[in-house]
């Protein structure tokens, strides 16, 4: 069976990935350049399910914990050090909400941060510790992805290219396009998030930290060398461009809360993209013939997108159902 998947992301990538699993010939389709290019370029790499249960359903959360096994053993390029989430002393009730709406972790004193990351001792009087979440650097992780698939031996690259103007004599299509597929789903909507890559000596974190902040929530993930991924904002916009002076501002004094050091720290990137999202902020595979989308990973790209890759793989060699994902969500039901 031949099947071709447009869009090299993280979500066309581990798709593809999947079906070159499972004997099929795939051929990658991209406009840009090469893999990960787009969205996925931007993204934190951080695989913090139970961090995400603050804030997302259920569902992510269990998609993430299939993701920490394929980025730590299937894909082996993720490091398992934990997740570290601070809150000024003034915040520490943001920081028990935090908890209660989360699970394994571990309360932290000072003593203890300070034994985890010696250059927040005294910067922090409480924290959770979630042991079991893993970080990855994006870049790394697609790089990798790529070269598995160039390693199998029915897999064909089409960089700069459209998917329109090639032949079609592909069994079934996967479209994995992002915010690009808003042509053929007209409820897609975009999330703008906006990055910085701060670097320094001055510090040396292991693992990624998070701020509670009421005005500027932050993730620092440390990249090696020095570097720092410092985001990101959540915008409703389907605009992409260049990083705002506002975020670059927020994102700044709220790292500098972490630690001042990053004040004197250069700017070795900055950096902006549009995140995918449908209206509960879940994500999709939807149907349409012989061509099946792969769509609304939100902000959780890498957290989600191994399982949708399965379960995408699933529908079409296995005609599977999953009716979490491929049924109207039952808002726009009653809403229609």
């Amino acid at each position: 069976m031949k099947i071709r998947v447009i869009g090299a992301g993280v979500a066309g990538l581990t798709t593809a990935y999947e079906f070159a699993r499972a004997g099929c010939a795939v051929e990658l389709v991209d406009r840009a350049a090469g893999p990960g290019l787009g969205c996925s370029w931007f993204a934190g790499g951080m695989i913090a399910p139970w961090c995400e249960a603050e804030s997302a359903e259920p569902l992510i959360v269990s998609y993430g914990i299939e993701a920490l096994t394929y980025w730590t053993q299937d894909v082996p390029v993720a490091t398992t050090q934990g997740s570290l989430v601070v809150a000024p002393a003034r915040d520490r009730p943001d920081l028990i909400r935090f908890s209660r709406r989360t699970s394994h972790y571990e309360m932290l004193d000072g003593a203890a941060i300070a034994a985890l990351e010696q250059d927040l001792t005294g910067r922090f009087e409480s924290a959770l510790f979630f042991a079991k979440e893993a970080h990855l650097d994006p870049r790394v992780a697609m790089a990798k992805l790529a070269s598995l698939l160039a390693e199998q031996s029915d897999v064909t690259f089409r960089f700069n290219a459209e998917a329109d103007a090639l032949d079609d004599n592909a069994d079934w299509t996967v479209d994995c396009r992002g915010f690009d597929a808003r042509d053929r789903l007209a409820d897609l909507r975009g999330v703008r998030g906006e990055m910085l890559v701060l670097k320094t000596q001055e510090i040396d974190l292991k693992r990624p930290v998070r701020l509670l902040h009421p005005r500027y929530p932050v993730y620092i993930v440390p990249r090696g060398d020095g570097r720092f991924m410092i985001g990101a904002t959540m915008i409703e916009s389907g605009q992409g461009g260049a990083v705002t002076a506002r975020s670059v501002l927020e994102l700044l004094s709220a790292v500098c809360t972490v630690h001042p050091a990053f004040g004197e720290a250069e700017i070795i990137e900055m950096g902006a993209n549009v995140r995918p999202a449908f209206a509960n902020n879940l994500p999709r595979l939807r149907l349409d013939g012989r061509m099946l989308f792969v769509n609304g990973l939100y902000r959780h790209g890498f957290l989600a997108a191994p399982a949708l890759a399965r379960r995408a793989a699933a529908v079409v060699l296995n005609g599977a159902y999953f009716p979490e994902i491929m049924d109207a969500d039952p808002r726009e039901r009653q809403s229609a």
